[in-house]
């Protein structure tokens, strides 16, 4: 009976041994890491590769983000987020100038960022997951831009309509220089004149560069 025992006691310590000796599983940052490495050397977010790679199936992936939609776009705003901080903390000036300042630093950056430049060119559906409402990214940069409105209109700021509205406004206006095919081709890429509406925008001069 005390060898049963032993044995028994053996074999569970055994079992809780191998248990605590496995790798542990990946997990959603994991997997946001591993996308968000294939997007910003300009390769197209492969889920199955995503999986195999880290060990998991494709449906616990699925769960996470809800679609590969989801996970790119999770990407993307990942991606965009440092660049949006540091335009803020970069920027000059108080008020309607200030926001000008931090739309202006974004709006170069994005243009400027060689993996955006790649989304766009390699997927297919870079504009829907980029522009739609509905999307996992524009309401993220509306909300991150009303936030910064926000903070200028509890420093004395005065919009020339509500934030919310201006923020959906500001970033409607950088899609469509920055992302849109419908826009005229004088039009799209170009900052400055970018720079000129958002400052009309915003009701303040537009300062000299």
């Amino acid at each position: 009976m005390y060898q049963l025992r032993s044995r028994t006691m053996s074999a569970s310590s055994t079992t809780r041994a191998r248990r605590r000796g496995r790798p542990a599983a990946a997990s959603r940052e994991d997997v946001l890491a591993a996308a968000l490495s294939a997007y910003r050397h300009g390769e197209r977010i492969d889920v199955q590769a995503v999986a195999a790679d880290l060990g998991l199936g494709r449906t616990t992936i699925y769960r996470w983000f809800g679609s590969r939609e989801g996970l790119v776009g999770e990407v993307v705003v990942r991606a965009a987020e440092p660049l949006f901080d540091e335009a803020r903390a970069n920027a000059r000036g108080r008020g309607g100038v200030a926001l000008l300042d931090t739309f202006d630093r974004i709006n170069r950056g994005l243009a400027e960022a060689p993996a955006l430049r790649s989304f766009l060119e390699n997927e297919r559906d870079a504009l829907r997951i980029l522009t739609s409402s509905g999307g996992p990214v524009q309401p993220r940069m509306v909300a991150k831009i009303q936030g910064y409105i926000e903070e200028e209109t509890s420093r004395g700021f005065r919009p020339p309509v509500d934030p919310a509205t201006l923020a959906y406004a500001i970033v409607r206006l950088a899609e469509a220089f920055l992302f849109s095919d419908d826009a005229v081709a004088a039009v799209r890429g170009d900052v400055d004149r970018l720079r000129e509406i958002e400052a009309a925008l915003l009701g303040v001069p537009l300062p000299t560069r």
